[in-house]
């Protein structure tokens, strides 16, 4: 017996960590001081940009997205998902992105795929001015069986300690902005497969009418980053809120920032449903409340803010809308109410 035989590769592994290192110093800037390759990334925080900073950190995954890109050949998407939902996680707090560590559970290292998932890693954190500086590739047969993979990320960024955006600025009258998801984003996976694949019938390469493409080349769209977009404006003097739609919908995530005295009205006819969302409800005969549960039904994120700068907010994206308002809380249990 030796160790290859037993199911781990090391020298695929080191073939694999070869081809990503040119990859990955894509993404390096002046506060790096190591290369790929040590037993931990040693990134120097310069103290002299900021006044009260706050690190903040976060830790997610793609979900059974990823199945997705196994039975469509497809994985670079799925790393730019990664980067790009981590990303959205801490902003909403008002936070600057500075660098990504990331984890790839593998049953087999196939080393093109391993740089493939990290071309999409690298593609989101040049994009979101962020530093790869390491990670974690663990091949374990035992585990993960046949073609199985699993992909997490760890990003850390920074803000200042009075810009910190959390809710506490939120109030009646606000408005509710909604900007536009590009699918399914991360979440809802499951559910999705299920109705498409099993209850349906369809592959990942059938070519669909109503969503102009294959149901692969829709369920990979790849999530988007609103940090650009929205950074010049975060803070809670612009801002009271931001919310990223994830897991539990508008619902389970607009109400994590509401203050006990107010309550978000969502008007659900503001905007156009996507025709993906239309097939897998009507596929699986989903309740309309349990598909705004489940989905995030078009809109990949939330900004709460003052009247006076609507304009402004809904200028940096042109599929930008109103969907809602603050009011204050009348004895009302929900923190968010959903008029469909």
């Amino acid at each position: 017996m030796d160790y290859k035989k037993s199911g781990v590769d090391i020298e695929a592994g080191n073939e694999a960590v070869s081809k990503i290192k040119t990859l990955v110093k894509q993404t390096f800037n002046k506060s790096v001081l190591a290369d790929l390759g040590g037993f931990g990334g040693l990134f120097s925080f310069d103290m002299s940009e900021w006044d009260k900073p706050v690190l903040v950190s976060s830790t997610d995954g793609v979900g059974t997205k990823l199945i997705v890109a196994f039975q469509a050949g497809v994985y670079d998407t799925v790393g730019e998902d990664l980067v790009n939902h981590c990303v959205n996680d801490i902003f909403v707090q008002g936070a600057k992105p500075l660098f990504f560590l990331d984890y790839i559970g593998i049953s087999r290292v196939v080393p093109a795929r391993i740089e493939s998932i990290i071309e999409g890693m690298v593609r989101g954190c040049v994009e979101n001015e962020l530093a790869l500086v390491g990670g974690e590739m663990a091949e374990m047969p035992d585990i993960y069986k046949d073609e199985d993979f699993d992909l997490v990320g760890t990003i850390i960024g920074c803000v200042e300690r009075d810009k910190i955006i959390n809710g506490a600025e939120v109030r009646p009258n606000d408005v509710i902005i909604g900007y536009k998801s590009s699918g399914l984003h991360t979440n809802g996976y499951t559910l999705a497969r299920k109705v498409l694949f099993d209850k349906i019938g369809l592959k990942v390469d059938s070519y669909v009418e109503e969503l102009g493409s294959t149901v692969g080349e829709a369920l990979l769209k790849v999530h988007r980053s609103y940090y650009k977009m929205l950074r010049e404006y975060a803070t809670p003097e612009i801002i009271h809120g931001m919310a990223h739609i994830t897991g539990g919908g508008i619902p389970g995530n607009l109400s994590r920032i509401m203050p006990n005295n107010c309550i978000a009205e969502i008007n659900c006819d503001k905007w156009e449903i996507p025709p993906l969302f239309e097939l897998i409800q009507k596929g699986g005969g989903i309740a309309l409340e349990e598909m705004y549960r489940a989905f995030n039904m078009g809109i990949g994120y939330i900004v709460v803010a003052p009247e006076t700068v609507a304009d402004e907010l809904l200028g940096v994206d042109a599929e930008a809308v109103v969907i809602g308002r603050i009011r204050e809380k009348k004895g009302e249990s929900l923190s968010v109410e959903m008029k469909y």
